[in-house]
């Protein structure tokens, strides 16, 4: 594959889709994991708007690999390591989370019959701030790498 132009656009159409679906998650009832298990949507939704969240993350990191550096069609955990070692994530703690988040996709995706209501609890809880600032490097990597 040729490397290219980034398009700006498409970056910040996936940037936009992470930030809507994390405000959507942060407006789903969670105080308490009873709270946010007492209707049954809450996970369901929950599981798809991470799923949507980080395959838009997944799908900017890629058009960067094969803009950028002329890497194509790759496997999420491949884009998160190439993504690491290319720079686009440049803080080591979030470049091992974002590690972390390919699997996670993968889990979501292909043993959705094993997530549970208290796993996803705790993502809401606990780690969508990693997923804003990995969303916030990228946006200054972009920056950076289209001279804007």
């Amino acid at each position: 594959m040729t490397p290219g132009e980034i398009d700006l656009k498409s970056v910040s159409d996936r940037l936009e889709i992470v930030h809507v679906c994390l405000e959507d998650l942060r407006r789903l009832p969670a105080e308490t994991l009873e709270e946010f298990s007492a209707d049954f949507r809450n996970p369901g939704t929950a599981e798809s708007l991470l799923r949507r969240a980080l395959e838009a993350l997944f799908d900017l990191l890629r058009h960067l690999l094969s803009r950028r550096y002329g890497r194509g069609s790759l496997e999420y955990k491949e884009v998160a390591r190439l993504a690491v070692e290319k720079g686009l994530v440049q803080d080591p703690r979030l470049g091992a989370v974002l590690k972390e988040l390919a699997g996670f996709r993968n889990h979501l995706t292909h043993f959705y019959q094993e997530i549970t209501p208290e796993e996803l609890y705790g993502v809401i809880k606990n780690e969508l701030s990693d997923l804003e600032q990995i969303t916030e490097e990228l946006r200054q990597t972009v920056a950076r790498m289209s001279g804007a």
